[in-house]
């Protein structure tokens, strides 16, 4: 990728997509194309196919699709379902056909099985059976990584995957139900704060895993990938953050908003899966580690949170890009 390239951040409007954005910015690409409020429904072919024939776009970053947490999963899986299919075909096919010269399709760690070997290699995907809370939409994020598998087969397209472990960042959204867990957290530990609430109930047991990346890290990754990863038909890890349980990622949160009351698990609602931790190990011997700690990213953040720039959900939808 060269300074002047042509690019569209497909999705530009998540949080991945917007972190996206600011480092193709900071790194000095000058001719992003599709920025919001620019972009098409991606849903919509027409709109797609257009967009694509009016701009000569020569690298793709495909960040869109809507997502939830598992309290969404469980409402709204047909809805997730279909929005990821629908953008993944849409946008894929229309890269091909107007000729782009390479993508890469961020999917989701949600794709592997839920009781997969730890750290998650991709030799695992599709060896069992998916975490039933999200498997709608995990099964359309395992399509757009066959799908870009089966366009670079048939068609020699360019077309790379990376998986992303669980991002949070500035850009989330902080809806109390429905929400993914670090956002939720912090928007429920600051309003149990103000309203000088004793405890706050937090699903599950507390004992379930998750490597944690800060968008902005997963973004610079991202472009790590776009320079530099060729394979098409195995995807890359995108990860390197820290793996905590809920319990102390929710004690972190506690302690970045300041409050002082006590934490209550219920154990009676679903843990997820019981550890998401990838193994990056390829992308971290290709020399890329993330800039940032868990600690710093989250108190940013809280900052965003504070300044209320980001705080919008759809009934626990929110357009996402990744679990």
């Amino acid at each position: 990728m060269e300074r002047h390239s042509q690019i569209y951040v497909a999705g530009g409007d998540t949080l991945v997509g917007a972190a996206l954005l600011r480092e193709l910015k900071r790194q000095g690409f000058t001719n992003l194309v599709g920025e919001p409020p620019t972009e098409p429904d991606l849903t919509n072919k027409v709109e797609v196919d257009e967009f694509f024939r009016i701009h000569d776009i020569e690298y793709v970053f495909l960040a869109a699709g809507k997502a939830a947490g598992i309290r969404g999963n469980q409402l709204y899986p047909a809805t997730l379902m279909l929005d990821n299919l629908f953008v993944e075909c849409h946008v894929i096919d229309a890269a091909h056909r107007f000729g782009a010269k390479k993508l890469l399709y961020l999917a989701s760690c949600c794709t592997y099985p839920k009781l997969c070997p730890q750290p998650m290699a991709v030799s695992s995907l599709m060896t069992g059976p998916m975490e039933p809370t999200n498997e709608a939409y995990a099964l359309a994020k395992m399509a757009g990584i066959t799908l870009c598998q089966a366009y670079a087969r048939e068609h020699k397209s360019n077309f790379i995957v990376g998986i992303p472990a669980n991002i949070f960042g500035t850009d989330d959204h902080f809806t109390a139900d429905g929400g993914h867990v670090i956002p939720a957290l912090i928007a429920r530990l600051h309003a149990a704060k103000l309203e000088g609430r004793p405890t706050v109930e937090i699903w599950g047991t507390g004992n379930a895993r998750r490597e944690f990346l800060f968008a902005d890290s997963l973004a610079d990754a991202a472009l790590f990938a776009m320079r530099e990863y060729t394979d098409t038909q195995t995807p890359l890890n995108l990860g390197g953050g820290e793996d905590l349980s809920i319990r102390e990622t929710a004690e972190a949160i506690k302690e970045v908003v300041g409050y002082r009351g006590d934490l209550v698990f219920d154990v009676t609602k679903p843990d997820g899966m019981p550890l998401k931790s990838l193994d990056s190990s390829p992308l971290l011997r290709m020399g890329w580690q993330p800039r940032t700690t868990f600690v710093a990213a989250l108190a940013e953040t809280y900052e965003a949170f504070l300044r209320g720039e980001h705080n919008k959900a759809q009934e626990g939808i929110h357009a996402r890009a990744v679990l």
